[in-house]
């Protein structure tokens, strides 16, 4: 198991890290997490600040934005689901093996919840080969997503219909990233697993804003087919931890980045300023997720004596750009030195 997890850390290029000491059961305060500090690579300036927030709990959207949810469950309450669960990389498996989108989105909360109250071990697990799914929405090629006149939704539904599904898979990415990668944690450390959890927790918080608001415009996730090239990308990085961070944070969440102002005005101009203030509020959250992907992108790389640049950019092949010099700009966060 070692050297194949040195094989995945290393992208098997690069000198190989020495095989660490005998694994142990790591348990993790957020407050007493060490993160390692990559040379030469100054952070987002908002990256521990957000690192040591307390709980989100503002999971309702109020009349002037995000609020306490009034009936939410209560996090000190025993949760029958988690009762076996004795680790992070555990709980994280219940919530990727759930099926029912909120239900899925509430225990995503609940498992944060629980790991940061009670002081869990990141622990080992194995993700399923898939996340559990709905029936619907159905999902097809991105070439069969109908337009929005042609799909029975208004065009503010519609965007954040799509906005949804994108949420919902994020998710089960960030879960993903823990529980596939909790053998490695002596590699890793505790802070990555962490940092993925609180995304997670972040995400949940977004497909419950997302759900509700389409409730409120009287549709319901699933009213339209969704297309399944998120989690595909997500499977070509299954066992390469380096080649995960590319994907999902420097790519996929890099573009939420770009796309979130467009959609936001385009609300605006529909008319919608609710929902054009929710769009905008989770892509300003978003900014956070991209800064911890560059964070463990670089330290990985400079563990293994990568240069992180280079190594993105030979990481782009299996990850075609929608929009020109979209990966130009995301290879200038990342600094070009070891």
């Amino acid at each position: 198991m070692i050297s194949t997890a040195i094989n995945r850390f290393s992208i098997r290029c690069g000198p190989p890290l020495p095989p660490p000491t005998k694994l142990r059961s790591c348990f993790c305060s957020v407050t007493s997490i060490n993160y390692p500090t990559p040379h030469h690579h100054p952070q987002w300036s908002g990256l521990d600040y957000w690192r040591r927030n307390p709980l989100n709990r503002d999971r309702y959207w109020g009349p002037n934005g995000p609020i306490q949810q009034q009936n939410e469950i209560d996090s000190n309450s025993p949760c029958s689901v988690f009762s076996s669960c004795t680790s992070l990389a555990e709980m994280g498996g219940v919530v990727l093996s759930t099926e029912d989108p909120l239900v899925k989105a509430n225990l995503s909360h609940l498992a944060y919840t629980k790991w940061r109250k009670e002081g869990l071990p990141v622990g080992v697990s194995d993700a399923p080969s898939r996340p559990a799914r709905p029936d619907k929405p159905q999902l097809v090629s991105p070439k069969e997503i109908p337009p929005p006149k042609s799909s029975g939704l208004p065009l503010n539904a519609y965007m954040l219909h799509n906005l949804a599904h994108v949420e919902l898979n994020a998710i089960d990415l960030a879960w993903d990233t823990v529980v596939r990668f909790s053998p490695y944690v002596e590699l890793l450390g505790e802070g990555f697993f962490a940092d993925f959890a609180h995304v997670a927790d972040d995400e949940s918080r977004h497909f419950t804003w997302c759900l509700q608001r389409l409730g409120e415009l009287g549709f319901s996730y699933g009213d339209m087919p969704a297309h399944g090239i998120l989690w595909r990308e997500c499977e070509k990085s299954s066992d390469n931890v380096a080649a995960r961070l590319a994907v999902i944070p420097l790519v996929q969440e890099a573009r939420g980045l770009d796309a979130g102002p467009r959609l936001v005005n385009k609300l605006v101009g529909y008319g919608d300023n609710r929902t054009s203030n929710i769009v905008a509020k989770i892509a300003d959250e978003e900014v956070a997720h991209v800064a911890v992907g560059v964070f463990w992108f670089v330290s990985v790389c400079q563990k293994m004596g990568r240069i992180p640049g280079s190594t993105f950019t030979g990481r782009l092949p299996l990850f075609p750009s929608p929009t020109p010099g979209f990966h130009k700009n995301i290879i200038i966060k990342i600094p070009p030195i070891a």
